[in-house]
């Protein structure tokens, strides 16, 4: 474990020493991030100016809504699981965009080093830290600006839970990514299968109860990003739904395992390819 401990840590060093040969690459990549986070968040606030919240309604009867504050704060706490993945672990795009299918991969199994761990870390991504950053602004921001009765009525002893789930919210995220970027090693490339499951974090950003039963199913359970999201984030504001941290816990260990058995067969049925 230290061994690998300390090749991250030089994985990480020469990805800095990159970054500073290419400044205006990370600025551009920065800016990117963050203009598209701005838009979405301007979307989100011309809705909310002609509502006064988002409500979730059985046979005409308000039975929950969300303020726009609470709904800024889930849409924050998304970030963070999904920029930590995207901080440490998002070379696994690579193989299934272009790393298998090009015959790079040859490299990973020559190395005396396992070969998801190669992949995984061979890529630090710092502008990621704009993600993270961006979402820890927005709790700050929707928790400062949200009324009186709704603020006083959180208990904050909530998100010590919460941050020791998030390590498992990030596995979630790199589990599914690993598993679809594994089929790869079958079909060449697969990187549209990662990219039309990990979209699916999208709907995670905004109150599970607004969408039916199937949608709501599909991301509590299969591709389960309201636990990366929604479930925690509302845990901290109103002390519902406690049941999904030990879930959570869970549901990753069982997504991780998974993705290893694909990643080892997939291994096995690997054949070198390029041009």
């Amino acid at each position: 474990m230290r061994r690998y401990i300390r090749l991250h840590k030089i994985f990480i060093k020469q990805d800095l020493k990159k970054l500073m040969e290419y400044k205006v690459d990370f600025l551009l990549g920065a800016i990117g991030f963050l203009l598209t986070q701005a838009v979405q968040i301007f979307c989100l606030g011309i809705i909310f100016s002609t509502i006064p919240a988002l409500c979730y309604a059985v046979n005409g009867t308000v039975v929950d809504s969300w303020t726009f504050n609470e709904v800024l704060f889930i849409y924050g706490f998304s970030l963070i699981p999904k920029g930590i993945d995207h901080l440490f672990f998002d070379n696994l795009w690579g193989l299934g965009y272009w790393i298998v299918d090009k015959g790079d991969f040859d490299k990973y199994l020559t190395r005396p080093i396992n070969s998801w761990f190669y992949v995984l870390c061979e890529k630090f991504c710092v502008d990621a830290l704009g993600e993270i950053i961006v979402g820890i602004s927005l709790l700050v921001y929707s928790t400062l600006s949200m009324p009186s009765e709704i603020a006083g009525s959180i208990n904050w002893l909530r998100v010590l839970p919460v941050i020791a789930v998030i390590p498992f919210a990030v596995m979630i995220f790199t589990s599914i990514k690993t598993a679809t970027a594994a089929i790869s090693f079958w079909t060449k490339r697969s990187g549209h299968v990662t990219h039309m499951c990990y979209m699916t974090n999208e709907f995670a950003k905004y109150p599970v109860k607004i969408y039916n039963k199937v949608v709501k199913t599909a991301i509590t359970y299969f591709l389960p990003f309201a636990l990366t999201a929604y479930y925690p984030a509302i845990y901290i504001l109103r002390g519902e739904s406690g049941w999904s941290l030990p879930v959570t816990i869970l549901i990753s260990a069982v997504l991780f395992l998974i993705s290893q058995l694909i990643w080892r067969r997939g291994l096995r049925a690997y054949e070198s390819a390029g041009s």
